[in-house]
């Protein structure tokens, strides 16, 4: 694309929001104004959005079982629905688990093999979250090798096992439909969710030794669903320092209070609570443990739970939790603001609708219409 400059429009700064032109030049924000002047009155240009957490993307690679035979062209489907919401760059989030199916190891590594062949191929920065299950300690291996071999800079441990059924020797509930989409029979698939279960003495040093390796190749690392402040600690003390979806305030604060990342889902906040009967996100937003917002399920949910909060925390603040905070966490150092220098990440969006206008990622056009691509057009 051309070097151009926007005009009219209010941009929001690290300083705030002011109406100065903003220039933009290859993949940067240009400290001078090049190019043709693209006049922009009335509309609002922020930092495009960096989604921590999405697994929205499951339904273009998946829109029905069975019918994964493209996992490239799915991935290509979700850039334009990414670019569509204002989103420059996305977390992947997929899981390594035993759940089997799009959540099994097998599928994730095809996935990741897609999403090598893809990126690069736009503006939109894909990166990818694996969630390892915990008790998976036998894969191990398999896992750091994959997350080495495709650049995986995020992971998250996860255990979905049902520990108190497994315990009170109770049936576990959704057997059969789990078992069905694992590809086991109900049998086998309940030996091998006891078999895991019984290794659960094995998982905290498993588990330390794991985070300290990943660690050493500059992973990031981070606990799901912390119940209580008690759990946090124990991620701590494992060397897990991020904390995703708190279902509790005590489990918020306490990561909060040790300077450890908090990463709450927009969703959440769009509906007033959690589907789930946890924590309402916007609590821990107001106060003020909360680092980023992700998209969690639904891709338009960052950028519409931001304008949510600005009403009452103003734009800045609010938008800090779906652009810099998230790219902070990430240690994406050269996102999340309009500064010079910076990656030409932004989000053009009508101020009295919410709808977006326009999405540049790395200095392309990923999303264009209707008034702003009139402008653009000339």
């Amino acid at each position: 694309m051309k070097p151009f400059h926007i005009t009219g429009a209010q941009v929001l700064r690290p300083g705030g929001l002011d109406d100065a032109p903003l220039g933009i030049a290859g993949a940067r924000i240009a400290d001078e104004l090049p190019g043709r002047a693209v006049d922009l009155t009335g509309w609002l240009v922020l930092p495009g959005i960096v989604d921590i957490h999405g697994d929205g993307f499951e339904r273009h690679l998946a829109p029905r079982r069975g019918a994964m035979s493209d996992l490239a062209s799915g991935l290509i489907a979700t850039e334009a629905e990414l670019a569509a919401n204002g989103i420059t760059t996305a977390v992947l989030a997929q899981f390594w688990s035993w759940e089997g199916g799009m959540r099994g190891p097998d599928f994730a590594l095809a996935m990741l093999d897609a999403l090598d062949r893809v990126r690069g191929g736009f503006g939109t920065d894909l990166l990818c979250q694996l969630r390892l299950e915990t008790h998976l300690i036998d894969d191990y291996r398999r896992f750091e090798e994959a997350v080495a071999r495709h650049r995986v800079p995020y992971v998250v441990f996860n255990d979905h096992l049902p520990h108190a059924a497994l315990n009170a020797g109770r049936k576990v509930p959704r057997l059969t439909g789990q078992a069905l989409k694992s590809g086991r029979s109900p049998e086998a698939h309940l030996a091998l969710l006891e078999a895991l279960h019984a290794r659960d003495p094995e998982v905290p040093d498993a588990v330390t030794a794991l985070a300290a390796r990943l660690a050493g190749q500059g992973v990031r690392t981070g606990s799901h669903d912390d119940p209580d402040a008690e759990t946090r600690r124990l991620w701590r003390g494992r060397g897990v320092t991020l904390s995703e979806f708190p279902e509790t305030p005590d489990a918020a604060a306490e990561a909060a209070g040790a300077g450890e990342p908090v990463v709450m889902g927009a969703p959440n906040v769009m509906r007033g609570g959690s589907h789930a009967g946890k924590v309402a996100a916007e609590d821990i937003v107001r106060s003020g443990h909360c680092t980023a917002l992700a998209s969690d399920y639904h891709y338009p949910a960052p950028r519409l739970a931001a304008l949510k909060l600005a009403e009452s925390l103003g734009l800045g603040a609010a938008w800090r939790l779906v652009s810099s905070g998230p790219a902070e966490v990430l240690g994406l150092i050269d996102r999340g603001h309009l500064s010079p220098g910076a990656r030409a990440d932004l989000v053009i969006l009508h101020p009295g609708t919410g709808r977006v206008g326009a999405t540049i990622a790395g200095g392309e056009v990923r999303y264009m219409s209707g008034e702003v691509a009139r402008a653009f057009i000339g």
